[in-house]
């Protein structure tokens, strides 16, 4: 019973991370892809990267590799995350040569 307890509260505290975790990389990309994007066009613009217009180049580009960037992030920090809450995946050990069964047979 105790140890469906202490699963129990491993799973919510895993949970609440996970959307604490969510909440930042959302807010992060929407801070990025609205404010950037839509919000803040005009004073960006007045910035040039590689010929194109800073605030222009946001809406376009800059959101979707910024996106790209916190897929990596939320991989990284949901690995930790596992981890932390004992529910990381064990890694299978390498294979030997014993394990390996030999694909040369004999001729009859």
């Amino acid at each position: 019973m105790a140890d469906t307890k202490s699963l129990s509260k491993r799973r919510q505290a895993y949970w609440r991370d996970n959307i604490r975790i969510m909440a930042w990389l959302m807010s992060a990309w929407f801070t990025v892809s609205y404010g950037c994007g839509i919000l803040l066009v005009e004073p960006l613009n007045k910035i040039s990267l590689g010929g194109y217009k800073l605030g222009f180049w946001m809406a376009q580009q800059g959101s979707i590799y910024v996106f790209v960037i916190l897929i990596f992030v939320y991989v990284r920090l949901m690995n930790q995350l596992d981890e932390k809450h004992g529910f990381a995946e064990d890694e299978a050990p390498p294979l030997t040569s014993s394990d390996i069964e030999p694909d040369s047979k004999e001729d009859a």
